[in-house]
C-alpha cells in the first residue's frame, strides 16, 4: 500500500530516539500527545482496491483529474495502456472483460471523456461484456447547484440508463465498497458494463493507513453458479430426444462461458448439428463435420427443435420468428440463459434452462444416457448434402483470380493465414468486410474471433485489436472495412508505442460500400465516397511501424505472413475493387431506401 509519513517534528523524533521504544509510550501518556499515525489517500486506496481484486491492466486516457491516477498505478505495477480517445480504451475494456472473465477497466476524465466512453460502456453491456467505466468527476456541491464548474456534468444520472449499474464514492473510506459492487455487479447473473463516479476530492482524502486497509474488500465468487432445475433439464432432454430437425445455436455467451470441452462434448455426443454466431465461430472448428454454417438459412428454416446456448433471439436470428423460421408453429426453443426473463422475450420458450452455461451444459451432458438415440439420418443427410454444394460454391468462388482484388479473393489469403495460424486473434468490423470475413474465414479455437457483436457498432476495431494483443499475448489480425477503421484509425499510434504485434488489413475500396457513387448535382463527392487511392499504410509508417501497399493477393500473403512472423505493428493497405461489395452488406433489409428499391 501506498503512504505519506507524516513527521512530528526533528526535536520530538530525536527525543523518541533517544528514550527508546519503552519509554515512548510513557512519554506520550504524560505529554497527553498521541503518535501521528502512518496516512494514506483516495490515489491509493483506489491502486489497492484495484490490485487486491486482481486487476492488472487499465486502459485509460489521462487528463483532469485522474493524471495522477494513471502514474501512480502504472508505479505500483499495474500495466496502463493510454489511448488517443476514450472510446477506444472503453472498447478495450470491454474486450478484455469478454476475453479474460474480469471486469475490464477505462478510466477517464470528466465530462467530455465521460461522455467519449459511454457508447463503449453501453455496447459491453448490450454485449454482456463485464467493464467497468470510471471517471473522474466535477464536485457534487458545485454539480447540484449548477454553478458552473470546470466539465460540469451529473456523470451518474447520465450513466444510469445506460449500464447495469452506477455508483458513486464521496469519501475515501467507502472506495473499497464502490469497487467491490462494480466488480460483483459487472460479473454476476449476466454480465454487463458498470460506471463507477470518483469526484476529484475524493483522490486527495486522506485516513489512517491501516484503516484503509481494513476498508477494502476482496470480492468472493462474483459469478456464482447456477444450477439448473432437474426438471428443467429433463423437459430439455426430452424435447431434443423428440426432435426430428434438431439445432443446436451457439452464441458469444457460450464463448464467454469458457465451458469449451462440455459444450463440445455435448454437441458431438448428442450427435445435434450446430449453428456458431460469429463470435462463436471456433467453440468447435469451423471444419467440425456438425457445423452447420455453410447452410446456415436451410438450417434456421427447416428446424423443429432449436437448443439456443448463449444466444438471444434478437435481430442477428429474426427474433426467432418471421421467414427464416419457417411457420411459427413449427420451430420449438430450448434456451439456456442465467437471466430467467430473458425467456418468451420474442416467442414462446418450450424449455427454459435458467442457470449459468456451464452448469446448464454439464447437467444436459450428464443426461445423455447409452440409450440416447442421435437425429434422424434423413435431417443428417439433407444438411450435408446442402452443405457440400454450398462449400464447393464457395471454393470456386475463392480459386478465382481477377485482375483486381475482390472480397473474396482477398480474403482466400486471409482464410490461409488464419488457418496456418490459429492461435492469432481475429477483429473484424465493417459491412461487406464484416459479412464476407465471417462467412470465409474459419476459426479454430474458442475467442479468437471479436466483432461488432449484437450492436452491429462501428469503431471497435483497434480497441478490440489491442485488448486482444494485450490480455493474450498472441498475433492480433484486424480485418478493417476502410469506413470501419477511420472511426479508430489514429490508434495506430498506441499500438506502436506499445509494440503490439497486430496485422491490420484495411479493405480499401475508396468509400462506404464501395467507392462508385456520384452526385447528381456535381461539385461535392457523393456522401459514402472517400479520396481516392487513399495511402492507410502510410499511417503506420508515420509512427515508425510497417505499412505496405498490397495489389494481389500474393502481395497481401507475403506482407501478412511477414506480419505475423515479425510481431511488429503493420498496416497492410489492401486496393479492393471499388465496384465490389453492396450496399448495406448483407442487412439491406434495414435500410429503408434499399429495401424500397426491392419492393
Amino acid at each position: 500500500m501506498g503512504r505519506s509519513q507524516v513527521s512530528t517534528g526533528q526535536n520530538c523524533m530525536a527525543l523518541l530516539i533517544h528514550l527508546g521504544q519503552s519509554q515512548t509510550k510513557r512519554y506520550f501518556h504524560m505529554t497527553n500527545e498521541t503518535p501521528e499515525q502512518e496516512q494514506t489517500d483516495g490515489f491509493n486506496l483506489v491502486i489497492d482496491a484495484l490490485k487486491l481484486n486482481d486487476i492488472d491492466t487499465i486502459y485509460a486516457l489521462p487528463g483532469i483529474p485522474i493524471t495522477d491516477l494513471t502514474r501512480k498505478a502504472q508505479a505500483a505495477g499495474i500495466r496502463m495502456i493510454s489511448f488517443r480517445h476514450e472510446q477506444h480504451a472503453g472498447n478495450a475494456a470491454a474486450a478484455a472483460g469478454f476475453l479474460t472473465q474480469k471486469p475490464g477497466i477505462c478510466l477517464t476524465v470528466s465530462a467530455p471523456g465521460f461522455l467519449n466512453g459511454l457508447t463503449a460502456l453501453t455496447n459491453a453491456t448490450t454485449n454482456c461484456f463485464p467493464m467497468i467505466l470510471i471517471s473522474g468527476s466535477s464536485e457534487r456541491e458545485i454539480v447540484d447547484l449548477q454553478q458552473g464548474d470546470y466539465e460540469e456534468m451529473d456523470q451518474l444520472a447520465i450513466a444510469k440508463p445506460l449500464c447495469k449499474a452506477a455508483f458513486r464514492v464521496l469519501h475515501a473510506e467507502d472506495i473499497g465498497v464502490g469497487i467491490a459492487r462494480a466488480i460483483r455487479s459487472a460479473l454476476s447473473g449476466r454480465p454487463g458494463g458498470v460506471y463507477l463516479d470518483l469526484p476529484a476530492k475524493l483522490f486527495s482524502q486522506t485516513m489512517e493507513a491501516e484503516a484503509g486497509k481494513r476498508s477494502l474488500i476482496k470480492v468472493i465468487d462474483p459469478a456464482p453458479r447456477q444450477i439448473p432445475a432437474a426438471d428443467a433439464v429433463k423437459r430439455a432432454l426430452d424435447l431434443l430426444k423428440g426432435a426430428k430437425r434438431p439445432l443446436i445455436v451457439l452464441g458469444k455467451g457460450a464463448a464467454y462461458a469458457q465451458a469449451d470441452a462440455d459444450i463440445r462434448a455435448l454437441v458431438e455426443k448428442s450427435g445435434i448439428p450446430y449453428l456458431p454466431m460469429s463470435m462463436a465461430k471456433g467453440l468447435l472448428p469451423d471444419t467440425h463435420e456438425q457445423s452447420a454454417a455453410a447452410t446456415r438459412s436451410y438450417v434456421l428454416a427447416e428446424a423443429d427443435v432449436v437448443m439456443l446456448v448463449g444466444a438471444r433471439l434478437n435481430w442477428l436470428l429474426s427474433h426467432g420468428k418471421g421467414k427464416t423460421w419457417g411457420t411459427p408453429s413449427s420451430t420449438k426453443f430450448i434456451q439456456i440463459d442465467i437471466s430467467p426473463t430473458e425467456m418468451d422475450s420474442n416467442v414462446p420458450i418450450s424449455a427454459p434452462l435458467v442457470g449459468d452455461i456451464g452448469s446448464c451444459v454439464s447437467a444436459l451432458l450428464g443426461g445423455i444416457g447409452s440409450d440416447w438415440a442421435k437425429p434422424p439420418a434423413e435431417w443428417l443427410q439433407a444438411i450435408g448434402e446442402r452443405k457440400d454444394k454450398n462449400m464447393a460454391k464457395m471454393a470456386a468462388t475463392l480459386a478465382l483470380n481477377p485482375a483486381i482484388m475482390n472480397f473474396h479473393s482477398a480474403l482466400n489469403v486471409v482464410r490461409n493465414v488464419v488457418k496456418a495460424n490459429p492461435e492469432a486473434v481475429v477483429v473484424n468490423e465493417g459491412a461487406n468486410t464484416l459479412d464476407f470475413t465471417r462467412s470465409i474465414v474459419d476459426m479454430y479455437l474458442p475467442r479468437k474471433r471479436l466483432d461488432v457483436g449484437t450492436w452491429g457498432i462501428m469503431g471497435i476495431g483497434m480497441g478490440f485489436a489491442v485488448a486482444a494483443a494485450v490480455t493474450t499475448g498472441k498475433p492480433v489480425i484486424a480485418i478493417e472495412g476502410d469506413s470501419a477503421f477511420g472511426f479508430s484509425g489514429m490508434e495506430v499510434e498506441t499500438i506502436c508505442r506499445y509494440n503490439l504485434p497486430i496485422c491490420i488489413v484495411v479493405f480499401n475500396n475508396n468509400g462506404i460500400y464501395k467507392g462508385t457513387d456520384v452526385n447528381p448535382l456535381g461539385g461535392d463527392v457523393a456522401p459514402t465516397v472517400f479520396v481516392k487511392n487513399a495511402r492507410y499504410e502510410m499511417m503506420m509508417q508515420a509512427f515508425g511501424g510497417v505499412g505496405v501497399v498490397a495489389n494481389t493477393p500474393a502481395e497481401l500473403a507475403k506482407a501478412m505472413e511477414e506480419a505475423v512472423a515479425s510481431g511488429r505493428p503493420t498496416l497492410i493497405n489492401a486496393i479492393i475493387d471499388e465496384t465490389a461489395g453492396t450496399e448495406s452488406g448483407r442487412i439491406t433489409s434495414l435500410n429503408p431506401q434499399s429495401a424500397a428499391k426491392k419492393k
